[in-house]
């Protein structure tokens, strides 16, 4: 700060005034009128009026450089505010900045650039699908309209957007490669586990083309779907994905990416985990090689008959927690399926085409009343179905409309006129056998206790695709082309990973829309010259980002040389 003199004919005034940038520009600001020469000499008759000022300006220099150093801020409410100015803007994606920029994505970026020799800011482009992706999810034009809400601005061009998707989705494999190299350093990653699924997205379109054709929809839905296929690592990471035509059956799709895994990645030695849908027997051989192995689901239903008595037989059974540490076996006729809360196994080496492979099957009373309640939900809902027959349609697997039987003949064995519907009891007593039971495919040879343990947090990938799903809205797909669509899912990838990254560094401790909704709340609201004003609600989650990342943004006002601090350490 510094002293201006303004003079005039019988008059010397002074005021303190302060170098500010706006828009971009350099100007000043007076920050306090501190009166003529003669009032200040009648304050302090021992010093030179000058001086004072200089000494004054001196000290509020030092006091504007302490974090304690008010800043006055003075509103007009007669005076409107500009058009078209903007004045609140979000600083919550600076947390995903952070990681995006630990994850080398900047750099990676640059190389991809430098190879293809353009001039438009790739990393611009790539740095706002992701933030904006886990903030706002919307189509790619509504994106960077939206990502104007970000405190710090952009000047990507339409063409440009679809230009990048072109390159992302080239780039692909080198991209998830390098990422995964780069999140090494930064958060560990349990790779000795992984697990693999599929899932479809939807294009609200009717003709299929490419990649967009018919398939079984995940929600039931009549139009063109893609298919992908993701490996997550133990640590709940998404590591590397496939995008492939949505009428592709799923059971091929692990082989490819494994093998890139195998090659890219540089990983041999893991245990492969994946649902019924997903283990076939040419998959449980190919993980039979080398150091790696499997962990699958295994209908009961499907097994062999003399392999379901055996697993449906209520005798033989072990606890996985036995009392005292000793192990007996129990017979399931002799528990209390209301209050029982253990979960129970037995298991034995299976030989079937060449493949040694241990079956084990668990069985608990808390799974049982749940297999229960929710037959009893899709009963109630066959029920409704049969009042309005028009409504039945095509039955499939777990629809309520495979508990219905319809008559179309009268007891004289002629066709009747009217369809009578009834409830098949005798398929509603059979489903019923399994309530309860549970099987598990595997070659490890390992305690029964790490086969349950890894094959139970495969529910961490079913959770992915509902966040890419739910939060990320990465569907319907808004994209055509079917290089754009792998490069959308790309981005949705790694908007998944850095998302993940957040979650672990913050423990775990809040849920994903908790914190999804507090980064979109934290929003400034700028003072012209002087810095940003927090408008969000300061909470344990706020408290929790600022001492992970190391900074904060909750002061009572963030003055413009901090903000400019904080915005270079997000970018480190």
């Amino acid at each position: 700060m510094r002293i201006k003199i303004s003079r005039s004919k019988n008059s010397e005034s002074y005021f303190l005034i302060k170098d500010i940038y706006k828009n971009g520009k350099r100007t000043t600001k007076v920050v306090e009128a501190l009166g003529n020469r003669d009032e200040i000499q009648r304050k302090y008759p021992d010093q030179d009026p000058l001086e004072w000022a200089k000494s004054y300006a001196k000290k509020r220099t030092e006091e504007d450089k302490t974090e304690s150093a008010k800043i006055m801020a003075a509103y007009n409410p007669n005076k409107l505010i500009p058009k078209e100015t903007q004045r609140s803007f979000n600083i919550g994606y600076l947390f995903l900045q952070s990681i995006y920029h630990q994850l080398k994505l900047n750099r990676i970026c640059q190389s991809i650039s430098e190879k293809y020799n353009f001039s438009f800011d790739l990393n611009a482009i790539l740095s706002r699908l992701i933030y904006m992706r886990v903030l706002h999810p919307t189509s790619k034009k509504g994106t960077f309209e939206r990502a104007n809400e970000l405190l710090e601005t952009h000047s990507v061009e339409s063409q440009h957007i679809y230009r990048a998707l072109d390159v992302l989705a080239d780039e692909s494999k080198m991209v998830e490669t390098s990422v995964y190299k780069n999140s090494q350093s930064l958060i560990d990653r349990n790779t000795s586990i992984l697990y693999y699924d599929c899932t479809n997205f939807y294009f609200e379109i009717e003709e299929s083309d490419g990649l967009k054709q018919y398939g079984v929809s995940k929600e039931n839905r009549p139009n063109p779907i893609v298919q992908m296929g993701l490996f997550m690592d133990g640590s709940g990471l998404p590591l590397a994905f496939v995008i492939n035509p949505g009428n592709q059956n799923e059971q091929p799709t692990l082989k490819p990416l494994e093998k890139r895994i195998l090659k890219d990645f540089k990983l041999s030695q893991f245990v492969v985990c994946t649902d019924a849908g997903l283990s076939s027997h040419e998959n449980r051989l190919y993980n039979s090689m080398g150091n790696r192995a499997y962990v699958t689901t295994q209908s009961i239903k499907k097994l062999k008959k003399h392999l379901k008595e055996w697993a449906l037989d209520p005798t033989g059974w072990t606890s996985t927690n036995p009392t005292g540490g000793k192990k007996k076996t129990i017979n399931l006729l002799d528990l209390d399926m209301e209050k029982d809360q253990h979960t129970y196994y037995k298991e034995r080496w299976i030989h079937e085409k060449g493949l040694e492979q241990r079956l084990v099957v668990t069985f608990s009373s808390k799974y049982k009343r749940y297999h229960q309640s929710i037959r009893e939900k899709q009963i109630e809902r066959a029920l409704k179905k049969m009042d309005k027959p028009t409504q039945l349609g095509k039955k499939r697997t777990n629809d309520p409309a495979r508990f219905i039987d319809s008559i179309h003949v009268t007891p004289d064995g002629e066709v009747a006129d009217k369809v009578s519907h009834t409830l098949n009891q005798s398929l509603i007593q059979e489903e019923a056998k399994y309530d309860g039971f549970y099987g598990v495919c595997t070659n490890l040879e390992g305690s029964i206790e790490e086969v349950v343990q890894i094959h139970q947090r495969r529910w961490e990938i079913e959770e992915t695709f509902r966040i890419l799903k739910n939060e990320m809205r990465s569907r319907p797909v808004f994209v055509r082309k079917d290089q754009r669509i792998k490069a959308h899912f790309l981005t949705c990838f790694l908007s998944l990973l850095v998302y993940r990254i957040l979650e672990k560094k913050l423990d775990e401790a809040f849920s994903c829309p908790s914190i999804i909704q507090t980064l979109k709340e934290m929003n400034v609201l700028e003072y012209a010259g002087e810095g940003y004003i927090p408008t969000y609600t300061r909470t344990d989650l706020t408290d929790r980002l600022h001492e992970v990342f190391g900074f904060r943004t909750d002061t009572e006002i963030i003055d413009q040389k901090r903000m400019k601090k904080i915005l270079k350490q997000t970018k480190k």
